[in-house]
C-alpha cells in the first residue's frame, strides 16, 4: 500500500425533503450572496428549485441564478458564471442538478477567484483556492457531490479536460434518492455505468497488497449489480436508489482510492467520444469499459481474473486463468447491455472514421504527452486499436 493523505469534509444531508433545508446549510458554511447554478427545465418543472429559492429566503440569502448547464458541461457557460458571479460579489456557489451542473459550478468557483484563464486548472494547474460550493444532487453518476473533480468541455477545439483540488470539495452535499425517481431509464442506467467505472478505474491497480480498498471496491460494484436493475425496472423504489446514491458518492470521494495507484484510462477515452458526439457519458463508458479491459487483461490477468470470481461469480481456472479473467469483462459487457446500455460504436452514434482523430486527441490534444493511462501505458496507437475493439 502506498503512503496517502485522506480528508474529504464534506457534510452530507442525506433524505427525503432534505432540499428544504438548503438556506440553512448555506448559512452554515457562511454563504450570504448565492449563485444558483442548474440545468434544463426538470428542476423548475418538479417545483426542485423553487423549494431551493424558498429555502435561501427563509434565511434571508440574497441568490441570483445561472441555468443552462448541460450533460458535458461547456466552457462558455463557466465564463459566462465566472464574470456574473464579480460582478454581483457572489460569495457561495450552490449546484442544483446532476454532476454535469456541479462540475460547472466548481468551474465558476475556482475561476472567480482566479486572475487568469480558469482552463488553465484543465490543464494541470492545481487549484488552490475556490468559492464555497454546496450541492442539490438530482442524479446518482459522477459522484462530484463528495469529490475534489471537475471535468468540463473546451468549445475551441471540444477538448474534454478535467481538474483537481480540494478546494473544489462541496462545503455541503444534500441527497434526496427520491429526485432521482423523475429520470428516464436511460439516464439511471447511465449512472449505474458511470458508477461501475468509478469503481473498476481504482480497481485497476499495479499497487500491492490493497485488500481493504479491494474490498470496498467489490462490495460496492456488487451493491450496483443488485440495486442497479431495480432502480432502472420502478423508477418508484425509493430504496435502491437510496443505496445507489450512496455508493455514487463513496465510489468517487476516494475513500476506495487512497494508498493505490489508479488507472482513468477508460474515462480519458471515453472523454473524446463525447466531446465529438455529445452522447450521454455512461452510455460511453459502457462502450469503452469492455474494450480497455480486453485490450490490457494480459498486463495483470489475475487481477481480471480475482474481480471476475470475488464479483460476477465466476468460476477461477488455475490453469488458464485468461478464461476467468475474460468471463468477468464478459459479464460486466453483459450486465450494461441488460440495463439498457449501447454495446459498439454504432450503437452509440460514433464513426469508424474519426477514431484516429479522437486516439490523436486523447495523447495530444490540449497539452497531452502523448500516452495515456495508469494501468498500462497506451500510446496513439494502443488507443486506436481500442476504439476498433468497439466497432
Amino acid at each position: 500500500m502506498n503512503n496517502f493523505t485522506f480528508y474529504a469534509p464534506t457534510y452530507f444531508v442525506f433524505g427525503k425533503e432534505k432540499e428544504n433545508e438548503t438556506g440553512a446549510y448555506v448559512k452554515k458554511f457562511g454563504g450570504s450572496k448565492v449563485l444558483i447554478h442548474y440545468g434544463g427545465g426538470s428542476v423548475i418543472k418538479t417545483g426542485l428549485l423553487q423549494r431551493v429559492k424558498d429555502s435561501l429566503d427563509k434565511e434571508g440569502i440574497e441568490y441570483v441564478e445561472l441555468g443552462g448547464a448541460r450533460p458535458n458541461p461547456r466552457s462558455g457557460l463557466v465564463y459566462e458564471g465566472i464574470d456574473l458571479c464579480r460582478k454581483e460579489k457572489i460569495d457561495f456557489v450552490l449546484a442544483v442538478g446532476g454532476g454535469s451542473t456541479i462540475d460547472s459550478a466548481k468551474a465558476i468557483a475556482a475561476g472567480t477567484v482566479y486572475d487568469g484563464d480558469f482552463w488553465d486548472y484543465y490543464e494541470g494547474k492545481p487549484i488552490e483556492e475556490a468559492l464555497p460550493i454546496g450541492t442539490v444532487l438530482t442524479i446518482s453518476a459522477a459522484g462530484s457531490e463528495g469529490s475534489p473533480d471537475s471535468v468540463i468541455t473546451k468549445e475551441d477545439g471540444m477538448f474534454k479536460r478535467g481538474a483537481h483540488g480540494e478546494a473544489l470539495r462541496p462545503k455541503f452535499s444534500i441527497l434526496n434518492p427520491a429526485l432521482t425517481q423523475t429520470l428516464p431509464q436511460y439516464q439511471t442506467a447511465c449512472g449505474v455505468t458511470d458508477i461501475m467505472a468509478h469503481l473498476y478505474e481504482r480497481y485497476l491497480t499495479n499497487t500491492k497488497d490493497v485488500e481493504v480498498t479491494d474490498r470496498m471496491i467489490e462490495g460496492l460494484l456488487l451493491t450496483m449489480i443488485h440495486e442497479g436493475p431495480k432502480a432502472v425496472a420502478d423508477s418508484e423504489d425509493y430504496e435502491s436508489r437510496a443505496n445507489i446514491m450512496w455508493a455514487g458518492m463513496m465510489a468517487h470521494n476516494n475513500s476506495c482510492g487512497v494508498g493505490r495507484d489508479q488507472d482513468w484510462t477508460s474515462h480519458n477515452i471515453e472523454h473524446e467520444l463525447s466531446a465529438v458526439y455529445d452522447c450521454a457519458h455512461g452510455a460511453g463508458l459502457a462502450v469503452v469499459m469492455p474494450a480497455v479491459f480486453t485490450y490490457n487483461m494480459e498486463h495483470d490477468v489475475m487481477r481480471f481474473a480475482k474481480i471476475a470470481v470475488r464479483v460476477w461469480g465466476c468460476q477461477m481456472d488455475f490453469e488458464h486463468p485468461e478464461v476467468t479473467a475474460k468471463a468477468g469483462i464478459e459479464a460486466l459487457r453483459n450486465f450494461l447491455i441488460s440495463i439498457g446500455m449501447p454495446k459498439n460504436f454504432e450503437e452509440l452514434g460514433a464513426k469508424e472514421e474519426d477514431i484516429e482523430y479522437m486516439a490523436h486527441t486523447c495523447c495530444y490534444g490540449d497539452g497531452g504527452n502523448g500516452t495515456v493511462g495508469g494501468f498500462v501505458t497506451l500510446k496513439q496507437e494502443d488507443v486506436e486499436k481500442i476504439y476498433r475493439l468497439m466497432l
